[in-house]
């Protein structure tokens, strides 16, 4: 399992909340819902991108602790892998930074399989650098033009494996399908990238912004080792012309140029299965909770009541 110390504090105090909520108040009990427990019993595989492994382990956890018979089974892919999969039906829920595209949608519909969407965080793309480096900001069309080999620069770009969705967003991004430029390195995992701009002063690296945020003790120093660049959007019209570096006000406020949504999609066609109960507890109040403890920005950000005593 993925959890430091202050993780899993964090994690104790939302499971406390969440459990306080379900114990009846006074001495009389609501009757029990019909089929109040039709997931409890269930048992599902699910295919999750691997860029998105750090917040959603947070989230099963506490699913999982708060549906204590439930046996979600989990795979972690890079995006292609996860898509086939949901296209082979060996799986028929996936957690990916994308919806489907018109022939996936008619791979399943000739199966009769509707997904059901729902998006549920949205995420920034991360661009980092050596502690060491002097390098601070970037432009959005600095960012295409070395990712196209057009830059005047000698710094090496890294990011994760070549199946991944970030590696399809910044094709889709820079409108180059193929990112082969000589200077240009996909990488196993975002932790191998952040790893390897932290040794290397001459490297940019390109990462989801969860890896950031409370990072696990095998590769804690090598986020300290490594600063986040601002990003200008100075290809838009409307843009404001400054720099941002991500943060939930930024994403929130659409300030930050590179932003890529996470969607769980549900295929199996009923409302009763457990990929439907696990959707509903991510757009739920304490799955939105955990998003917005971790430094992404929820799709829903919870409300907050506050009693001011007089």
């Amino acid at each position: 399992m993925r959890y430091n110390i202050r993780r899993f504090g964090f994690l104790l105090v939302v499971l406390a909340a969440s459990m306080a909520l379900l114990v009846p108040q006074g001495c009389k009990q609501k009757p029990k819902a019909k089929n109040a427990d039709r997931f409890t019993s269930d048992s599902s595989k699910m295919v999750v991108d691997e860029s998105f492994s750090p917040i959603v382990d947070e989230e099963l956890y506490i699913f999982k602790a708060l549906n204590s018979k439930v046996h979600p089974a989990v795979i972690y892919a890079p995006e292609n892998e996860a898509v086939k999969m949901l296209l082979n039906d060996s799986i028929r829920v996936a957690i990916l930074s994308r919806n489907l595209t018109a022939n996936e949608d008619s791979v399943l519909a000739r199966r009769n399989l509707r997904p059901a969407v729902w998006r549920f965080a949205i995420d920034a793309v991360s661009l980092i650098v050596n502690q060491q480096s002097n390098d601070t900001t970037i432009t959005v069309s600095e960012i295409k033009n070395m990712l196209n080999g057009k830059a005047k620069t000698d710094k090496k770009i890294v990011f994760d494996n070549p199946n991944s969705g970030l590696v399809r967003y910044l094709k889709e991004f820079s409108g180059n399908a193929m990112l082969t430029q000589k200077n240009v390195y996909a990488l196993k995992s975002n932790k191998d990238a952040i790893k390897y701009v932290a040794e290397h002063p001459d490297a940019i690296g390109i990462v989801g912004f969860s890896w950031l945020n409370d990072p696990d003790k095998d590769y804690a120093d090598a986020v300290h080792k490594v600063k986040i660049m601002g990003v200008k959007d100075d290809i838009s019209k409307n843009a404001e012309k400054k720099y941002f570096t991500p943060s939930q006000t930024t994403l929130a406020l659409k300030q930050y140029p590179l932003t890529r949504d996470l969607y769980i999609l549900n295929c199996t066609g009923t409302d009763y299965s457990l990929g439907m109960k696990f959707a509903e507890f991510l757009r739920g109040d304490r799955g939105q909770t955990i998003i917005l403890k971790s430094g992404l920005l929820p799709d829903n950000i919870p409300h907050r009541e506050i009693n001011i005593i007089k």
